[in-house]
């Protein structure tokens, strides 16, 4: 019986491997710096790609690609110090700590970021010595195909990344295959649910970078403009479409009124317009059926009291930038992951009762908090159920710092040096 495509890409991927994993690591970040000068290269190419795929502004999708080469920046610098093996002082002769790779890891990626996504999963482990079969998503077909493009740059006779044009329901055979050491998915819970179950099955390490519905807080001392400004960016950007955005904004009762209007206020510095148009900053969501979702997220609060005080309506798959107030716990627009540029804004009158309503969730990826006194808010931070916590600031993932939450949003850290280790052997050594 002849073996179907996908089994045969993944054994073309097994022979990568054994040949990769032999490459010293300065030999892989010459391949990094390779990577990292074709993607600066093709931007224009690549960011069309993006925007054509899945709506995203031609502006935010240059700034996108840029951040991949940013990110690969990162490691070329660091990645020797961080894979460097660690002497341990023990009773033997000799013992050390040291990084192997797993092999042939599995993505399962996401639409909304379709570069960066892919970039923060891949280039870390790469330079750990695996290489990568990925199924992204299907609305993104482009992305996919370019992404397999600047991974394999031409520098050597074998592919280190290979895109598997495959349905989701074909995912958990891909898991099962033998070759197949490790998968890493950035998706929605119930998406990670169904890869944990596979790999936990074959008992395979897994990286799950699921849903957040993070709470914005602004204390009643915070700088308002400011933060109103940051409100804008931390729901709107890639029209809402974040894991990472803000979603329920938590306001101090002696400061919600004025924050609300500077809120509405500043909605007016997005601009739309022809996604292609690099001036443009908002533009429509991904997919129709996304947009309607959101509506009916909206609608089924708006029945429960909720009020819409600016935006709310849809038109195919563009979605007005919208904000919601007298919202309760049980609205949708509250209680579940809202995934689009609707804001919901909630008065709270202690630090702690903001902390409980931040905390009211199934999710748990971060927060933001803003105020002119920070010091006050030590003594509270490690009340926070959340993977990251931003004072003053929007949460964004920085190569830098490892991004990934708890709860529902999953487990496992990408980017800074943990991502290192996440798919990597961490192999004692010990002389006699």
């Amino acid at each position: 019986m002849a073996q179907d495509s996908t089994s045969v890409i993944i054994e073309t991927m097994q022979s990568s491997f054994l040949k990769w994993r032999d490459f010293s690591l300065n030999d892989r970040i010459s391949v990094l710096k390779n990577i990292r000068e074709k993607l600066l290269q093709n931007k224009r190419d690549y960011a069309h790609a993006i925007t054509t795929d899945m709506n995203k502004p031609i502006k935010l999708a240059i700034a996108e690609v840029e951040k991949c080469a940013y990110l690969c920046d990162y490691y070329i610098e660091n990645a020797a110090h961080f894979l460097e093996d660690q002497e341990v002082k023990t009773g033997f002769s000799k013992s050390y700590i040291t990084f192997r790779p797993l092999g042939v890891l599995l993505g399962v990626m996401p639409w909304n970021f379709p570069f960066w996504q892919v970039f923060r999963f891949v280039i870390p482990s790469l330079l750990t010595g695996n290489v990568f079969v990925v199924k992204h998503a299907s609305n993104v077909p482009l992305s996919a195909k370019a992404l397999e493009d600047v991974f394999n740059v031409d520098t050597f006779d074998f592919p280190i990344y290979k895109d598997l044009s495959i349905k989701s329901s074909k995912v958990a055979n891909v898991i099962a295959n033998p070759i197949i050491k490790a998968v890493s998915l950035t998706g929605s819970e119930h998406a990670g649910r169904s890869v944990a179950e596979t790999a936990g099955k074959h008992l395979k390490k897994c990286v799950l970078e699921l849903g957040g519905s993070n709470a914005f807080i602004v204390l009643s001392d915070a700088d308002l403009n400011y933060a109103a400004e940051k409100a804008v960016s931390a729901r709107m950007q890639n029209a809402g479409q974040s894991c990472i955005a803000s979603k329920r904004f938590l306001i101090h009762e002696d400061v919600y009124s004025e924050f609300v209007d500077l809120f509405k206020q500043k909605l007016s510095s997005l601009i739309l317009g022809d996604k292609y148009d690099e001036t443009v900053t908002f533009g429509a969501m991904a997919r129709e059926d996304l947009a309607i979702e959101l509506e009916n997220q909206l609608e089924k609060s708006v029945a429960k009291g909720a009020t819409i005080i600016a935006g709310g309506k849809r038109n195919g798959a563009f979605f007005e930038p919208t904000l919601v107030t007298n919202i309760t716990v049980d609205m949708p627009v509250f209680a579940e992951e809202t995934f689009g540029p609707l804001a919901a804004i909630m008065p709270f009158k202690t630090i702690d009762e903001a902390i409980e309503l931040s905390n009211k969730s199934n999710y748990g990826l971060g927060a933001s908090i803003f105020t002119d006194n920070q010091q006050q808010l030590d003594n509270y931070l490690h009340l926070f159920d959340e993977g990251a916590l931003f004072i003053n600031e929007m949460i964004v993932s920085d190569p830098h710092l490892p991004f990934g939450g708890i709860k529902n949003s999953g487990y496992g850290r990408e980017l800074s040096h943990f991502a290192l280790y996440e798919f990597a052997n961490i192999q004692t050594v010990v002389v006699k």
